[in-house]
Protein backbone atom coordinates (compact mmCIF):
# COMPACT_ATOMS: atom_id res chain seq x y z
CA UNK A 1 0.00 0.00 0.00
CA UNK A 2 1.17 3.38 -0.86
CA UNK A 3 -0.26 6.19 1.40
CA UNK A 4 -0.44 10.28 -0.01
CA UNK A 5 3.19 11.12 0.61
CA UNK A 6 3.88 7.98 -1.22
CA UNK A 7 5.45 6.18 1.77
CA UNK A 8 5.28 2.08 1.12
CA UNK A 9 4.23 -0.77 3.33
CA UNK A 10 4.00 -4.09 2.60
CA UNK A 11 0.55 -5.73 3.83
CA UNK A 12 -0.60 -9.25 3.97
CA UNK A 13 -4.60 -9.90 3.52
CA UNK A 14 -6.83 -11.99 6.21
CA UNK A 15 -10.02 -13.11 5.71
CA UNK A 16 -11.18 -15.31 8.23
CA UNK A 17 -14.84 -17.06 8.07
CA UNK A 18 -17.28 -16.10 11.08
CA UNK A 19 -18.91 -19.55 10.32
CA UNK A 20 -16.15 -21.06 11.28
CA UNK A 21 -14.57 -24.60 9.78
CA UNK A 22 -16.47 -27.48 10.19
CA UNK A 23 -15.87 -30.77 7.79
CA UNK A 24 -17.90 -33.84 6.29
CA UNK A 25 -16.70 -37.48 7.48
CA UNK A 26 -15.16 -39.06 4.59
CA UNK A 27 -17.93 -41.40 3.99
CA UNK A 28 -20.60 -38.60 3.82
CA UNK A 29 -18.39 -36.35 1.58
CA UNK A 30 -18.08 -39.03 -0.64
CA UNK A 31 -22.02 -40.06 -0.62
CA UNK A 32 -23.03 -36.04 -1.08
CA UNK A 33 -20.66 -36.08 -3.89
CA UNK A 34 -22.12 -38.95 -5.66
CA UNK A 35 -25.38 -38.01 -5.89
CA UNK A 36 -25.21 -33.73 -5.69
CA UNK A 37 -21.95 -32.64 -7.17
CA UNK A 38 -22.98 -28.88 -6.40
CA UNK A 39 -23.57 -29.56 -3.11
CA UNK A 40 -21.42 -26.58 -1.70
CA UNK A 41 -22.68 -24.15 -4.37
CA UNK A 42 -26.34 -25.43 -3.59
CA UNK A 43 -25.57 -24.57 -0.02
CA UNK A 44 -24.35 -20.99 -0.38
CA UNK A 45 -27.20 -20.44 -2.40
CA UNK A 46 -30.01 -21.80 0.30
CA UNK A 47 -28.18 -19.93 3.02
CA UNK A 48 -28.17 -16.66 0.83
CA UNK A 49 -31.88 -17.09 -0.06
CA UNK A 50 -32.69 -17.54 3.56
CA UNK A 51 -31.04 -14.41 4.94
CA UNK A 52 -28.14 -16.69 6.69
CA UNK A 53 -25.35 -14.75 4.89
CA UNK A 54 -21.98 -16.14 5.19
CA UNK A 55 -19.46 -13.57 6.11
CA UNK A 56 -15.57 -13.10 6.91
CA UNK A 57 -13.69 -10.72 9.05
CA UNK A 58 -10.91 -9.09 6.79
CA UNK A 59 -7.62 -7.84 8.77
CA UNK A 60 -4.60 -7.11 7.55
CA UNK A 61 -1.02 -6.85 8.99
CA UNK A 62 1.25 -3.87 8.18
CA UNK A 63 5.21 -4.39 7.39
CA UNK A 64 7.29 -1.10 6.79
CA UNK A 65 8.99 -1.29 3.18
CA UNK A 66 12.72 -1.26 5.36
CA UNK A 67 11.76 -4.20 7.52
CA UNK A 68 11.47 -6.07 4.06
CA UNK A 69 14.82 -5.91 4.12
CA UNK A 70 16.25 -7.45 7.03
CA UNK A 71 13.70 -9.74 8.30
CA UNK A 72 14.72 -13.36 8.97
CA UNK A 73 13.02 -15.43 6.40
CA UNK A 74 11.76 -13.51 2.84
CA UNK A 75 8.39 -11.63 3.61
CA UNK A 76 7.23 -12.61 0.28
CA UNK A 77 7.56 -16.40 0.72
CA UNK A 78 4.15 -18.29 0.45
CA UNK A 79 4.66 -21.11 2.75
CA UNK A 80 5.52 -18.76 5.78
CA UNK A 81 3.23 -16.51 8.05
CA UNK A 82 3.94 -13.49 9.60
CA UNK A 83 3.98 -14.20 13.03
CA UNK A 84 1.42 -12.20 14.54
CA UNK A 85 4.17 -10.94 17.77
CA UNK A 86 5.67 -8.99 15.16
CA UNK A 87 2.74 -7.67 12.88
CA UNK A 88 -0.40 -7.97 14.95
CA UNK A 89 -3.71 -8.48 12.79
CA UNK A 90 -5.75 -5.48 12.51
CA UNK A 91 -9.18 -5.54 11.48
CA UNK A 92 -10.80 -3.65 9.02
CA UNK A 93 -13.81 -5.03 7.53
CA UNK A 94 -16.38 -7.42 6.55
CA UNK A 95 -16.84 -9.11 3.43
CA UNK A 96 -20.57 -10.72 3.01
CA UNK A 97 -22.46 -12.19 0.28
CA UNK A 98 -25.59 -10.92 0.72
CA UNK A 99 -27.20 -11.58 -2.94
CA UNK A 100 -27.58 -14.56 -5.15
CA UNK A 101 -26.93 -14.21 -8.98
CA UNK A 102 -30.41 -13.70 -10.76
CA UNK A 103 -28.49 -15.21 -13.97
CA UNK A 104 -25.71 -17.29 -13.33
CA UNK A 105 -23.84 -16.99 -16.75
CA UNK A 106 -23.69 -13.18 -16.91
CA UNK A 107 -22.90 -12.63 -13.64
CA UNK A 108 -20.65 -15.80 -12.12
CA UNK A 109 -19.30 -17.24 -15.74
CA UNK A 110 -18.33 -14.15 -17.39
CA UNK A 111 -16.94 -12.65 -14.05
CA UNK A 112 -12.63 -11.87 -14.64
CA UNK A 113 -10.69 -10.90 -11.50
CA UNK A 114 -7.15 -9.68 -12.38
CA UNK A 115 -4.87 -8.97 -9.47
CA UNK A 116 -3.81 -5.96 -12.11
CA UNK A 117 -6.89 -4.03 -11.51
CA UNK A 118 -5.68 -1.80 -9.03
CA UNK A 119 -7.23 0.89 -7.07
CA UNK A 120 -5.36 3.98 -6.12
CA UNK A 121 -3.34 3.16 -3.11
CA UNK A 122 -2.57 -0.44 -3.25
CA UNK A 123 0.33 -1.40 -5.78
CA UNK A 124 2.60 -5.27 -6.41
CA UNK A 125 4.50 -6.60 -4.43
CA UNK A 126 7.82 -8.75 -5.35
CA UNK A 127 5.78 -12.45 -4.76
CA UNK A 128 7.06 -14.29 -7.81
CA UNK A 129 3.37 -16.20 -7.86
CA UNK A 130 1.69 -12.53 -7.89
CA UNK A 131 4.10 -11.28 -10.44
CA UNK A 132 2.98 -14.46 -12.36
CA UNK A 133 -0.81 -13.93 -12.41
CA UNK A 134 -0.81 -10.02 -13.20
CA UNK A 135 -0.02 -11.59 -17.00
CA UNK A 136 -1.72 -14.87 -16.88
CA UNK A 137 -4.88 -13.98 -15.46
CA UNK A 138 -5.58 -11.45 -18.12
CA UNK A 139 -4.23 -14.02 -20.73
CA UNK A 140 -7.11 -15.91 -19.49
CA UNK A 141 -10.16 -13.96 -20.02
CA UNK A 142 -9.17 -12.86 -23.46
CA UNK A 143 -8.97 -16.48 -24.62
CA UNK A 144 -12.40 -17.31 -22.44
CA UNK A 145 -14.71 -14.23 -22.78
CA UNK A 146 -12.88 -12.16 -25.41
CA UNK A 147 -10.48 -8.82 -25.88
CA UNK A 148 -13.06 -6.90 -24.39
CA UNK A 149 -14.02 -8.88 -21.28
CA UNK A 150 -13.82 -5.31 -19.13
CA UNK A 151 -17.08 -4.50 -21.12
CA UNK A 152 -19.29 -7.13 -20.19
CA UNK A 153 -21.78 -5.86 -17.37
CA UNK A 154 -19.98 -7.57 -14.32
CA UNK A 155 -16.53 -6.39 -14.81
CA UNK A 156 -17.09 -2.90 -15.83
CA UNK A 157 -16.45 -0.09 -13.20
CA UNK A 158 -19.89 1.43 -11.35
CA UNK A 159 -20.21 4.66 -11.85
CA UNK A 160 -17.81 5.42 -14.60
CA UNK A 161 -17.78 9.16 -15.18
CA UNK A 162 -16.02 8.63 -18.71
CA UNK A 163 -17.54 8.63 -21.84
CA UNK A 164 -15.38 5.86 -23.10
CA UNK A 165 -17.72 3.36 -20.69
CA UNK A 166 -14.90 2.34 -19.03
CA UNK A 167 -12.79 3.57 -16.01
CA UNK A 168 -9.66 5.12 -16.66
CA UNK A 169 -9.12 4.21 -20.25
CA UNK A 170 -8.92 4.66 -23.73
CA UNK A 171 -9.57 1.30 -24.87
CA UNK A 172 -11.41 1.22 -28.16
CA UNK A 173 -12.68 -1.13 -31.07
CA UNK A 174 -11.41 -4.96 -30.70
CA UNK A 175 -13.58 -8.66 -31.37
CA UNK A 176 -17.36 -7.82 -30.15
CA UNK A 177 -17.14 -4.40 -28.52
CA UNK A 178 -20.25 -4.47 -27.00
CA UNK A 179 -21.08 -0.85 -26.23
CA UNK A 180 -21.02 2.63 -28.40
CA UNK A 181 -17.12 1.85 -29.40
CA UNK A 182 -16.44 5.65 -27.46
CA UNK A 183 -18.26 6.98 -29.93
CA UNK A 184 -16.70 10.47 -30.76
CA UNK A 185 -14.92 11.07 -27.93
CA UNK A 186 -11.29 11.65 -27.97
CA UNK A 187 -8.89 8.07 -27.51
CA UNK A 188 -5.85 10.30 -26.72
CA UNK A 189 -4.50 11.95 -23.93
CA UNK A 190 -4.08 14.92 -22.46
CA UNK A 191 -7.04 16.21 -23.89
CA UNK A 192 -9.73 19.29 -23.40
CA UNK A 193 -12.38 16.92 -23.10
CA UNK A 194 -11.94 15.96 -19.08
CA UNK A 195 -11.12 12.16 -20.38
CA UNK A 196 -9.09 9.80 -17.82
CA UNK A 197 -5.79 11.23 -17.03
CA UNK A 198 -2.60 9.06 -16.94
CA UNK A 199 -1.69 8.22 -13.18
CA UNK A 200 2.21 8.70 -12.58
CA UNK A 201 2.67 6.82 -9.39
Amino acid sequence: MVNHDGERVWVKWHFKTDQGIRNLPEDEANRIAGGNPDFSAHDLQRAIQEGDYPSWTVSIQVMPEKDADSYKWHPFDLTKVWPHSDYPLIEVGKLTLNENPSNYFAEIEQAAFEPSNLVPGLGISPDKVLQNRLNSYKDAHYYRIGVNYHQVPVNRPRGCPYSMGTAGTYARDGTMRTDGNGENAPDYEPNSFGGPVAMNK
